[in-house]
């Protein structure tokens, strides 16, 4: 008995080992460690009509190199790097700057990217078999047949799903890795305008801030000239408390816009994933046009370019082989088996059996899929999942449509607002406090009606600027809406610093 038991024990090890090294093909290399990811920039997405072994050239397996072969790269990666840093000739604040430090570190796009890579790994095994099983029986009492007593067996069987069935599932699995991978790029769209949309915030609230300490200066003048005419007698004590109240009014407001820029840089700082201590400069000046294509052309744009849209058609078609899965469950499975019977060579030589032989066996087992009630029941979940899916690409594209349609508009709206401050009234506004200063200086009106026109130049200069960055944010947000850079028209003709 003891020798059939040792050859057993000797045949499962054999298996456990083949089967082990089959499936584990590092075991022996040196430690690994996965190399740092680079955010994609592309856009290039699979169409959806797509299946098979296209699908399978988009979803990447996650790439793990040894620790040898970094080493020896380090030096030429290192001399890439610094050639491209040289090339880009990127300012630490610029916008681009920013963008790329939001792409290397923002959370949430790590997270995504994560979420894709594992989605990719499901993709390479759904279609694989199940791992087979194997086993053995050890007999406490022996079974006694005419050919010798039978101490062991050892059975292995292989579960084999209906046909078809893994190829259905590897493509609903590359589906859904795909839609993830859209919704990571739809992420670095977003990640993108509201670095954007913030740095011209910044631009604004620093325009506002630069306005307002002017504004002060000039109204240090006037009260300057108010006390003047309090020496001549030509003005009242009044004249001066009005000015002093408007400075203590300003200071109120150069609080305000501290404290709105601060939100603003902590806000922009939480996109780029770093410090929100860190410092950002805005730009000095925005040169804005305003898009040439009408909203219906960007819709049109949006509906082939937009990786929200994407992933929303991507789970559609997932969700569709989830049905053909659905379909497939309600068909048999099938397990083949071949088991192995160890028998002792302890019965005397007969000429009707081959005494101490050992028997053999192969088997074939089915699964019989009778709860109709049970298969309706997922067959109807995976339809009803479909019907959801489909409806958010219809819900994505009218929205989206509703949405191009307000940013356009309002693109426009803001820029033909610059445009009449810059040209018209800003001009009359300096016009008009020009002219009061100096008949206030010659007693020919009040001082109330200087510090009127001078809140009245306050606040169109403030307008103009916010309409500047209004514009920008606009545009901003109708790039992302399109999923790809849009073609603007020529700058406005002013500059933020044309007064």
């Amino acid at each position: 008995m003891w020798p059939h038991i040792q050859t057993i024990i000797t045949s499962g090890l054999c298996l456990a080992i083949l089967a082990g090294c089959t499936t584990s093909p590092s075991a022996r290399s040196e430690k690994r460690r996965e190399l740092p990811y680079a955010v994609a920039r592309d856009k290039e997405l699979l169409p959806i009509d797509q299946t098979g072994p296209a699908l399978d050239s988009l979803i990447q397996q996650v790439n793990y190199r040894d620790t040898r072969e970094s080493e020896q790269d380090n030096e030429s990666e290192s001399v890439s790097r610094d050639e491209l840093a040289v090339a880009d000739q990127v300012t630490p604040d610029s916008v681009d700057a920013l963008i790329q430090t939001a792409m290397d570190q923002n959370p949430r796009l790590i997270r995504l990217h994560q979420q894709y890579k594992a989605a990719s790994a499901r993709s390479k095994y759904v279609d694989k078999l199940p791992d087979p099983k194997l086993g053995a029986n050890f007999f406490g009492n022996p079974i006694e047949t005419a050919a010798g007593s039978q101490r062991a067996n050892l059975h292995l069987s292989q579960k084999l799903p209906w046909f078809g069935r893994l190829d259905v599932e590897k493509r609903r699995a590359d589906y859904e890795a795909l839609a993830v991978r859209a919704e990571f790029i739809a992420e670095q769209l977003r990640v993108t305008a509201a670095v954007r949309a913030g740095w011209y915030r910044l631009y604004v609230i620093d325009k506002q801030i630069e306005i307002t300490r002017a504004n002060q200066e000039l109204l240090k003048s006037l009260i300057d000239v108010a006390n003047a005419r309090i020496a001549t007698s030509n003005a009242s004590q009044g004249d001066v408390l009005l000015g002093t109240l408007e400075l203590s009014q300003l200071e109120e407001r150069l609080l305000a816009f501290h404290k709105q820029r601060r939100a603003v840089e902590i806000e922009v700082n939480r996109q780029l994933g770093r410090s929100v201590d860190t410092p950002i400069q805005a730009p000095a000046e925005l040169n804005v046009g305003v898009t040439k294509l009408t909203a219906g052309a960007i819709h049109q744009i949006t509906l082939n370019n937009q990786p929200e849209i994407e992933a929303a058609r991507l789970r559609t078609q997932a969700t569709k082989q989830g049905i053909e899965v659905a379909r497939l469950k309600r068909r048999p499975e099938m397990m083949v088996s071949a088991s192995y019977f160890f028998t002792d060579d302890n019965r005397p030589p007969s000429s009707v059996v081959d005494v101490g032989e050992d028997p053999w066996a192969i088997g074939v087992q089915f699964s019989l899929p009778l709860w109709r009630e049970k298969y309706d029941a997922i067959e109807n979940e995976a339809k009803l999942k479909h019907q959801a899916a489909h409806s958010s690409v219809e819900e994505l594209s009218d929205r989206y449509e509703a949405l191009i349609l307000d940013l356009v508009t309002e693109s426009k709206r803001a820029a033909e607002t610059a445009l009449l401050y810059h040209a018209t009234i800003l001009p009359q506004a300096r016009q008009t406090l020009s002219a009061d200063q100096k008949s206030y200086a010659s007693g020919a009106v009040e001082f109330d009606r200087v510090i009127k026109d001078y809140r009245n130049l306050l606040t169109l200069e403030v307008g103009y600027h916010k309409a500047l960055g209004d514009v920008a944010v606009t545009n901003t947000r109708i790039q992302r809406a399109a999923g790809q850079e849009i073609k603007f028209s020529e700058p406005l003709g002013i500059s933020a610093d044309d007064e």
